[in-house]
């Protein structure tokens, strides 16, 4: 069975909540889901966290574990050096994922560290660029 670990950055907690007119009324609890069953014969593992630290420190727990990553690193994607080099360390097979068109926002948003360390960026398909993360993760490890 596959092993993927889901992260999510900053904010995304508030899924639902925060300016649903860019990121949608559905929760973090109903991507969890939906990851879940379109994807059965896949075990994922979903972490959440607004600290920079905890996501590396996530990351690198992947290391021998897991067989991938789909990783939304929200504001830590045009920050965090910190990110990309634990991206690097671990070596396992990455998808950076935004649920926005982080291309078509504020000038800030426009580059990523972290896309240098994935092997593809998934922006402005909202959750829809989660399933496409999964089976495109699923295709590589196959």
């Amino acid at each position: 069975m596959i092993k993927l670990l889901v992260i999510n950055g900053p904010n995304l907690n508030m899924l639902g909540i925060r300016e649903p007119e860019i990121y949608g009324r559905h929760t973090l609890g109903d991507l969890e889901k939906m990851l879940r069953e379109s994807f059965p014969e896949t075990s994922f593992t979903f972490f959440q966290s607004n600290h920079e630290g905890a996501i590396v420190d996530e990351i690198q727990r992947a290391y021998g574990v897991m067989d991938g990553i789909i990783i939304n690193p929200a504001a830590y994607t045009h920050t965090s050096i910190a990110i990309l080099d634990a991206l690097k360390a671990v070596g396992l097979p990455a998808v950076e994922v935004h649920l926005s068109d982080i291309s078509a926002r504020e000038s800030f948003r426009r580059h990523s560290y972290i896309s240098a360390a994935c092997l593809a960026t998934i922006s402005g398909r909202h959750f829809e660029g989660y399933r496409e993360a999964a089976s495109l993760l699923i295709s590589h490890l196959s």
